[in-house]
Parts: structure tokens; C-alpha cells; sequence
């Protein structure tokens, strides 16, 4: 049993991963949010009364917070996914993507080797700080080629540059302090509880509106599609067997156009939920081309060799049956997506700065 700090655990990813904590372990966790726009307390609602879970409403950037809950919580690991991490919205409004990005994972790194080096002996030896990035700060590949962990960065929107810096930080706490972390890139995820703004959900809810579905440009860029869950699980055979000062890759080996997935989903939405009445014939007679995003890197693709070869991980969703069940989620749980859809993010477009 260990006791888990996770960041950003109301997040989309976050909250995958607590979720899984307390199902499949025996592990405690405190989860720390600052409950911003895409922070959801009902993504965590079916864990919300076990006795090995915790919340505190906190922003990373407040320091004196994360020392209090450092000295109380007593934790041997952090699990660092705090982030803004919408591109489109840093195009909009870069500072608070450097504020949270930067400047929280900063001020994370020194509560944290500030709190490692006053444990000792086997409680200091297994001390894991663990940091959740993503492949974009490697940039853009063209047709060919994968992303490894030797990939040079080269962040190209403001949130990926966000993202890089956090990362080069992560790096050199632990060389410069010594401090045991840990970094995963991972390529694009998807699945249950994704806030809205994202390609996957945006068309999903779109598409049962009857609304158009928009697509960037052609719709040629590519992405590396890789299921939540899967994620989570991988970020946890990290934390327990990688080695301090390494990088690991997550890919979900699942490459698809933009354009594929949007037709995809159309296709499953067709047969569960099928178009009546006034509405077009298919789903696919609602995508709508759009002009392209500022910056909109052309493609993504993570090899994951060292993951699976190291740690033995392998995902266990292909994006057929990953999206099969996201879609069919959707369908079955609008008591959690509707108040964000009238409340928080009605589906318009963001970004085109």
C-alpha cells in the first residue's frame, strides 16, 4: 500500500487514474484540484465515500497549501497530471497555461524534494515523483517516422511549450537535486468523462444535437489514439517499476486521421442511435470543414517500445473497441455531460486567434 498524491485528479485523465487506484489497489489517495473549467467532482462520484480516498479543492501554484498538505498527507509518491491542456484555449490565452504548466509544476518539484529529503531510509529510497506529459511537446512528424524517447522537442502552441518546460524541470530537479522522478509522454487519449472541447466528445454530443461536426482544415492530420483507461494503467506499472530519471512513451498504436475518427463515430452512432424524422439520412451528412487551426501540427505517433519492453505494459483497447464503448457511454451517462454542455461549454469553437 502506498498513500498517492494526485494533481489534477478531477481532470479527465486524473480521475480515470483515481478511479482505478481505489478499485484495483489498496493504495490511499489525495486528490488536489483547483476544480477549473474541466475539473469535475462527478467524474469521481462513484469513489467519492471509499475510505482510502481523499479531495482538497487546492491550486498547485499555492505553495504554503501543498506544504500543509505534504506534512499531513505523508505521501510516497506524487502522480503530477495538474495541467490546462486544451491547444486551442492556449492559443486564446497562453498565461494561464504558463501559470499552471510552469509555474505550478515548479512550485510542486520544491514542496516535494523540500519533503523528500527530510524522510529516511527505506521510506526515502521509494519516494517516486511522477510527471504526466504528452507527445506534442515532440512537435510534428510528417508521413513517417514515431516519437521516442530521444525525440528532440519542438513544441509548437503554447501549450506544448507549457508542457516542455515542464518537463526540462522535471529533468533537472532530478539532476541537479537528485530528486527520484519519473516522466511519461503519452499520445492523444480518449474514453468516458472527457470534457467536451475535445475532438472525440465535442462530435459525439454534436452529433445527438443534430449540429454540424466540425473538422480543421482537410481533415488529414493524424493522431495516435490511446484509451484511458489503458493510460492509467500504464501510469501506474510506471510508478511502480520505472527507473528515476526515465522517460516512457505511451502510445495506444492506434493511428487514425481526424477525419476517420469523425466518420467512425458516425458510423456507431448510426446503428445505436439511429436518425429520425427531419434529421439528415447518416451522421456523416453533419461533418462541416472548417479552416485549419493556427500551428495545427500535422501528426502524432508515439512508439511505446520501451514501455512495453521494460515494463511489459501492452493496451488492452484497439480504437475499435475503445470507441465502440466511449460513444456507447455518452449515449448512456448525460446526467454527467449535460450541465457542462448548458453551464460550462456549449460546443462552439475555440482558438482561431
Amino acid at each position: 500500500m502506498q498513500r498517492i498524491i494526485v494533481t489534477g485528479g478531477a481532470g479527465f485523465i486524473g480521475s480515470a487514474l483515481v478511479r482505478q487506484l481505489i478499485r484495483e489497489s489498496e493504495n490511499e489517495v489525495l486528490v488536489l484540484d483547483a476544480l477549473t473549467y474541466a475539473g469535475n467532482l462527478a467524474s469521481l462520484s462513484e469513489i467519492n465515500t471509499h475510505a482510502r480516498y481523499r479531495f482538497e479543492h487546492a491550486d498547485i501554484c499555492d505553495r504554503p497549501t501543498v506544504e500543509r498538505l505534504f506534512a499531513s498527507f505523508r505521501p510516497d509518491a506524487v502522480m503530477h497530471l495538474a495541467a490546462e491542456s486544451h491547444v486551442d484555449r492556449s492559443i486564446d490565452g497562453p498565461s494561464a497555461f504558463i501559470q499552471t504548466n510552469v509555474v505550478g509544476t515548479a512550485t510542486l518539484l520544491e514542496v516535494a524534494t523540500a519533503y523528500w529529503r527530510g524522510l529516511e531510509g527505506a521510506a526515502r529510497d521509494a519516494f517516486r515523483f511522477l510527471h504526466i506529459s504528452t507527445d506534442e511537446v515532440y512537435g510534428s512528424l510528417g508521413a513517417e517516422g514515431l516519437f521516442t524517447e530521444r525525440t528532440p522537442y519542438d513544441p509548437r502552441s503554447p501549450y506544448s511549450a507549457s508542457k516542455a518546460a515542464s518537463d526540462h524541470l522535471v529533468r533537472a530537479w532530478h539532476h541537479t537535486y537528485g530528486l527520484p522522478t519519473l516522466i511519461t509522454n503519452c499520445s492523444n487519449n480518449y474514453g468516458p468523462y472527457h470534457f467536451p472541447e475535445k475532438l472525440i466528445p465535442l462530435v459525439i454530443l454534436n452529433a445527438l444535437d443534430h449540429r454540424p461536426l466540425p473538422i480543421y482544415g482537410t481533415g488529414d492530420n493524424v493522431r495516435d489514439w490511446l484509451y484511458v483507461d489503458d493510460h492509467a494503467r500504464a501510469l501506474r506499472l510506471v510508478l511502480q517499476r520505472g527507473r528515476p530519471g526515465e522517460t516512457y512513451n505511451v502510445g495506444g498504436h492506434n493511428e487514425r486521421t481526424n477525419l476517420q475518427v469523425v466518420e467512425t463515430i458516425c458510423d456507431i452512432l448510426d446503428e445505436l442511435r439511429p436518425l429520425t424524422g427531419d434529421a439528415p439520412a447518416r451522421y456523416r451528412d453533419l461533418i462541416t470543414f472548417v479552416p485549419d487551426r493556427p500551428g495545427h501540427d500535422q501528426r502524432y505517433a508515439i512508439d511505446a517500445a520501451k514501455l512495453c519492453g521494460e515494463l511489459g505494459w501492452t493496451p488492452q483497447e484497439s480504437f475499435d473497441t475503445g470507441i465502440r464503448k466511449t460513444v456507447q457511454w455518452y449515449l448512456d451517462n448525460a446526467w454527467w455531460w449535460q450541465p457542462i454542455r448548458d453551464k460550462k461549454y456549449a460546443g462552439q469553437r475555440l482558438g482561431k486567434a
